[in-house]
């Protein structure tokens, strides 16, 4: 993990803010869905992304190894790889 070297405080609220210099970075925009995934005594924030990671697909989505992939892409690469017929 690297440091930013970028320190925020919490409002009253327990909010804070992500430099939009990050925000651009990783293509976060405006309403975008954040995922905040706690590890041991870590927060990590992580851009949202509920669409299968090959074809944008929105439907049938399962997780894989923290990446989203449809049904539809997965047997797809099935029959690529010969395990069902084509």
């Amino acid at each position: 993990m690297k440091s930013t070297g970028i320190i925020r405080k919490l409002d009253e609220l327990g909010r804070i803010t992500i430099p939009i210099e990050l925000r651009r970075s990783l293509g976060i925009l405006d309403r975008d869905s954040i995922e905040i995934i706690l590890d041991d005594e870590q927060i990590i924030l992580k851009k949202y992304s509920s669409q299968d990671i090959f074809t944008g697909d929105t439907e049938n989505l399962i997780e894989y190894h923290g990446k989203m992939v449809s049904k539809k892409s997965i047997t797809e690469m099935a029959k690529i790889a010969g395990i069902i017929p084509k």
